[in-house]
Formats: C-alpha cells, sequence, structure tokens
C-alpha cells in the first residue's frame, strides 16, 4: 500500500493537523474477578467507600484547576462528583458485594454494566453518548481501588495529537483547556455529541473521533496527519499524504480567513434577495467563533446541557446566569433560545422512565408540560434574562394550538410570577415553535395565528414524515432531504409564514450543508440557522447566486423521478457550478 494507513472516523471538530501521536492509555483497566467469604464483605464495602471518597477528591482538585474556565465544563464535574453519591451506583454495588459475595471491583463493574443498558434504547445521540459518563465514574472507582494512577503523569509535548481509545470529560477539560497547544485529537470511541467533540470544537482544535482501531495501530511519536473536515486520519503519512492534509487544511484557513474577511458583509443574493444566517450553539464559549464566522446572532440555542448527568435538575439561578451570558456576549444580535428538549427517559436519572418507543413519547414540549417543576425555572430565568439582550424563546416539537397554548400560559404565568418578585423584564418576548411534525405543517394556518415565528427542524421533520429511525444504519439511506414530500412541506411552512407575516426559519443540519442552498432559496426560504463553520461556505454562495438560478435548479431538480436521483443530481450540479466550494471528499480506510 503506498502512503500511510488512513482511517475514517466521525468529523467532530473542523480543521486539519499533523504532528507527533502523545497516546494515552485509557483503555478501562481489567479489574480482577474473585468471590469472597462472608467475613470478607465488610472489608470490601470498607473499600468501595475508601475508593469513593478517593475519586472524590481527585474530582474536587480537578474542578479547582478549571476556575477560569467555562461555567459547563465545571459542571461536567460536578455532575460526576455527585454520581459517586448516587445509590443507584453506589448502593448496588455495596448490595453486590453483601449479596453475591464478589469483590468490590467486580461489583463496580457488573453494576456500571445494568446502568448502561438503560441508554441502549435512547435514540438521540447526544444522551446515548452519556452512558460514557457512566462508564468514567466507575472507572475512576476501579483504578483507586486498584492503585492505578488515575490522571496524567505528564502534560504532552506542544502541538502534539492526542490518540487515544477515549478521552474522559476530565481529561479533555484538563487537557484543552489548560493552555497546552494539542495539534488534534483522535480517538477509537466517540461522536459528534460527546464532551470531547463539545470541547474541542468550542476551543478550535481539530478532531477525529469514533476511529475505532486508531489507538491500537498508532505508536507513541508516529506522525499523525488529520483532516477533522473529512473524518479522516492518516499515520504516518507519505509525502502524497501529507500534500493532501495540507491541502485541507489550506482550504480550511482560507474559508476561516473568508470568514474574517466576509463577516460583516450581507448574505444577499446577486439579483437583491437578503439571507439571515445564525448559528446552532450550545455552549456560551462558542459564541466568538460563530461571531468570528459571520453569524447574524443565534437561531437555535439548545439548553439540554444545563440538565446533563444530573439528579437534581439546574435551578433558576443557573439558568438565568447562562442565558444573561449568552445576551451579554451577543450584543444587538438575536438570540433564540429553545426551552429544553428531553425525552422522559433522557432526563434527570431520578426522574428517568423507561418507554417503549421513545421518539413518539413524552419529550421535549409534553415533558415541560408534564413537569412544570422543570419548566416553570426555565421560563422564568428567561423573563428574567430578557432586559439583557435580543432574546427569543421557542418551544419544540409542538404538533397542535391546544399543545402550544398549554405551554404559551406557563410562559406568561412565568413573567407574572417574576414581575410580582421585583425583577425587572422585558415588556414582551417573541415567542415561536419549532416545527417538526407533519402534523405542525398541517395546521401551520392555525399555529401561525399564535406565534411570532416559526423555526423549522428539518432533522425531526424528516424522521418523523418518512418514518425512519435516523439513528438506524439499517434504514439510513431513507434518510433524504430532498424527498418531494420534505420539499412540499417546506414550501407549506414557508408560505404559510408569508400569508401571515411571520417569521420562518430553517435550523436543522439540511440548512449548513451548501448542496442544499439553492433549493431552500427556491423554496422562499430566507433564514438559516447552523454551526457557525459553515456560515462561510453558505454566505459566499448565495451571494454568487441568483434566486433565478436557485428557481431552475429547483425545477429541474423536481421533473427527475427517482428521490436518489434527485439528490445525485443537485449535488452534482453543485460541484459542477461551484467547484471551489464542494471538493470532492478524501477516500479513507484502514489496514
Amino acid at each position: 500500500m503506498t502512503g500511510g494507513v488512513r482511517l475514517s472516523g466521525v468529523p467532530a471538530s473542523p480543521g486539519a493537523a499533523v504532528g507527533r501521536a502523545f497516546l494515552l492509555d485509557s483503555r478501562r483497566v481489567q479489574e480482577p474477578r474473585e468471590h469472597i467469604p462472608p467475613e470478607r464483605a465488610a472489608q470490601e464495602v470498607a473499600r468501595l467507600h475508601d475508593a469513593i471518597a478517593r475519586s472524590d477528591q481527585q474530582l474536587a482538585e480537578i474542578r479547582g484547576k478549571l476556575l477560569g474556565q467555562p461555567q459547563e465544563h465545571a459542571l461536567i464535574i460536578e455532575a460526576h462528583r455527585l454520581m459517586l453519591t448516587d445509590p443507584t451506583l453506589i448502593g448496588g454495588a455495596e448490595a453486590l458485594i453483601k449479596s453475591d459475595l464478589v469483590n468490590a471491583e467486580w461489583a463496580v463493574r457488573r453494576i456500571v454494566r445494568r446502568l448502561r443498558t438503560a441508554f441502549d434504547d435512547i435514540d438521540d445521540p447526544y444522551f446515548r453518548e452519556r452512558q460514557n459518563d457512566v462508564d468514567y465514574v466507575g472507572d475512576r472507582i476501579v483504578q483507586n481501588l486498584l492503585g492505578v494512577p488515575t490522571e496524567l503523569t505528564e502534560p504532552p509535548p506542544a502541538d502534539a495529537v492526542l490518540v487515544s481509545n477515549d478521552l474522559s470529560p476530565a481529561e479533555a477539560m484538563m487537557l484543552l483547556g489548560s493552555g497546552h497547544r494539542i495539534a488534534g485529537i483522535v480517538t477509537d470511541l466517540g461522536g459528534r455529541t460527546s464532551h470531547t467533540a463539545i470541547v474541542a470544537r468550542a476551543l478550535e482544535v481539530p478532531a477525529v473521533l469514533g476511529c475505532e482501531r486508531a489507538s491500537e495501530l498508532v505508536g507513541q511519536g508516529d506522525l499523525i496527519a488529520l483532516d477533522g473536515t473529512a473524518g479522516l486520519v492518516v499515520i504516518e503519512p507519505s509525502e502524497q499524504d501529507l500534500a493532501e492534509i495540507e491541502r485541507a487544511a489550506g482550504e480550511y484557513r482560507e474559508e476561516e480567513e473568508r470568514a474574517l474577511a466576509t463577516k460583516e458583509l450581507e448574505a444577499r443574493t446577486t439579483d437583491g434577495i437578503q439571507v439571515t444566517l445564525r448559528a446552532n450553539i450550545e455552549l456560551v464559549e462558542e459564541v466568538p467563533s460563530i461571531i468570528a464566522h459571520g453569524a447574524d446572532g443565534v437561531g437555535l440555542y439548545r439548553t439540554e446541557f444545563l440538565f446533563l448527568n444530573r439528579k437534581e435538575p439546574p435551578t433558576e439561578e443557573e439558568h438565568f446566569q447562562t442565558y444573561r451570558r449568552l445576551l451579554e456576549a451577543l450584543p444587538g444580535r438575536p438570540v433564540t433560545v429553545r426551552t429544553f428538549d428531553l425525552g422522559g427517559e433522557k432526563a434527570l436519572a431520578a426522574r428517568a422512565k423507561p418507554e417503549v418507543n421513545p421518539s413518539l413519547g413524552l419529550r421535549a414540549v409534553r415533558y415541560c408540560l408534564a413537569h412544570p417543576e422543570l419548566f416553570l425555572p426555565q421560563l422564568r430565568a428567561l423573563w428574567r434574562a430578557s432586559p439583557y439582550g435580543e432574546l427569543k424563546v421557542m418551544f419544540p416539537m409542538v404538533s397542535g394550538v391546544s399543545e402550544l397554548r398549554r405551554a404559551r400560559a406557563y410562559f406568561e404565568r412565568a413573567r407574572e410570577e417574576v414581575v410580582r418578585d421585583g425583577y425587572r423584564v422585558a415588556k414582551s418576548l417573541p415567542l415561536g415553535i419549532m416545527v417538526e411534525t407533519p402534523a405542525a405543517v398541517e395546521v401551520a394556518d392555525l399555529l401561525a395565528k399564535e406565534v411570532s415565528f416559526f423555526s423549522v427542524g428539518t432533522n425531526d421533520l424528516i424522521q418523523y414524515t418518512l418514518a425512519i429511525d435516523r439513528t438506524n444504519q439499517d434504514v439510513a439511506y431513507l434518510y433524504q432531504p430532498l424527498h418531494p414530500a420534505i420539499l412540499r412541506m417546506l414550501g407549506r411552512a414557508v408560505e404559510v409564514g408569508r400569508q401571515h407575516g411571520i417569521d420562518v426559519a430553517l435550523c436543522g443540519e439540511m440548512a449548513g450543508d451548501p448542496a442544499y442552498t439553492l433549493i431552500l432559496l427556491a423554496l422562499g426560504v430566507t433564514e438559516l440557522s447552523m454551526v457557525g463553520n459553515s456560515i462561510p461556505r453558505v454566505k459566499e454562495l448565495l451571494r454568487r447566486t441568483s434566486s433565478k438560478e436557485a428557481k431552475e435548479l429547483f425545477q429541474s431538480a423536481l421533473a427527475l423521478a427517482g428521490n436518489d436521483e434527485v439528490e445525485a443530481y443537485v449535488r452534482h450540479e453543485m460541484r459542477r457550478r461551484y467547484p471551489d466550494l464542494f471538493a470532492q471528499p478524501a477516500e479513507a480506510h484502514a489496514g
């Protein structure tokens, strides 16, 4: 084989890097398994509690080192400390020692495996990956039981590429947020919604996760080249490989330079159609990056992060401080905050309840209405934060007018309460909904009379319309954004918004894919919200095209019979028309 070993993975954080591998052996320590005599059970329980105490002390020390870093990072560590007091984990392990007469290490592993199964049926990848947090806490306890070091004994060299089976949240935050100049990250496990990916994107460190065998194939000090935009990793790259990565790095740098150069320019077509480009974020620390990339504000701020791995919900004050920081970081720019989109099995561990079909169960606004004790503190905090910026609020997954009115009643009640409590609030706040179900599209004319704006969430709308689980690889090929049914629904939502004089934004993954930009323009979409680094390409494309060209492409695509043909035709045409914006993806393989 010419060149180095090429691996493909999840493009978790964009950019390209070349550096020497710093291999972290974070694979799980193999625990001893031993059946113990009854008289030793008390000793094993004492060992367990001693290991828990040491684990808590270690996490407290890490928490202290994170002073001055983003609040969300510290909250992750605090969530892990809370797990150390969870009766399901610790009480369960203690019960196994006494009932099954097994050593403490084995008991911890067994109870962790049981807890992991609670996450297996979750269809949302963000929350499914939270099972790793249970593993991290279990690993730390076992390491302390065995006397194995739990932290890095030496920092990585400057500009190294971290290579690991996985990175715990503590490792990710300590390595990425402590002043170390890390060139990039490669892991066997993880995805775009893992803590490592979130932190890497926030701090703009290129990362390729989910490479499966990377830590087995990489040796300490090996030269590693990675492209975090394409999800490509090359071990001991050849001159040709290096040239390819350098080309990717150059393209990314040029894109970043374009972002800085065009951030003040409007996303206006050659025939004068103005398109608003906003960003989807989940960390306040992403704000400098989205501003540099030319975002007109935040079109979707996900608030689920505040509920991550907690036995108790975030307080009203925690909500308020987060929203205030966000608004103050974006003066003069609108910020749309989505109330928490959690499902019954995806929320707080203490409240979790398994469901047969979570995607169609108690989630999003339904969960909010079922749990006003969680919903009202968030709404109160939003009203309290309203004087600090241009705030907009939206409810997720609304399917009908009655549901919307119930949620709005809580929204209005929250305002009355905070005013009565003496807080200064805005006279009013624009209130909108996520259009994510076929039902919402069908009754869009009724919903439009009740709200200030629509935000179309294409990820769920496609899933529910085409009756596919977008996380199921067996039916992934059916996930087709350009399916005629989807195009008709998008067209209807935009038309209803126009008729009723309300804004209609689009904030799913479809919004940030430049291959679909002209189709969306032809449908009349004039507000898009996407990950920050997608904005420059979409903006440049809009500035080089006209609505007439968009409509011509749209009509030609609709003339094709097959759904696959439409997708293939549109992507081919976009590459042909804008070759500098649509590079061919790099091939990758292992071996």
